[in-house]
């Protein structure tokens, strides 16, 4: 109940809308499947903007510099700086998907190693 509460303190995950967002984003099977809906859902520019802040904390959690990651993304210093506070903040968001990223990436390099060694 705690985490919905910190998650809703900011957000009504509860409208019909947002309820219908997400139950569309779980049943997305595969990446053709993301690529489509997110294209048909966003502009181009708001995917580009979504893949940086997604890379940003990604080089956030690698330790680089803010002025690295600006130069890298084109994000400002100060979306960067809210990208680290959700990074490291309580709900963890950004840390679950690049953990679950992380594991994939390395679970696919065992699987790639195993295919070329056979």
């Amino acid at each position: 109940m705690k985490l919905v509460q910190q998650i809703g303190s900011d957000m009504d995950w509860n409208t019909k809308e947002n309820r219908q967002l997400i139950a569309g984003i779980l049943e997305l099977k595969n990446a053709n499947e993301a690529k489509r809906f997110l294209r048909d859902l966003m502009t181009p520019a708001e995917i580009k903007e979504f893949a940086n802040r997604l890379e940003a904390a990604s080089l956030l959690s690698s330790d680089m510099q803010y002025n690295y990651i600006t130069e890298t993304t084109g994000l400002s210093s100060a979306t960067i700086a809210r990208i680290a506070k959700w990074l490291y903040g309580s709900l963890g968001g950004y840390r679950l998907i690049l953990n679950r990223l992380s594991n994939h990436h390395h679970n696919s390099s065992k699987l790639r190693k195993g295919l070329s060694l056979s």
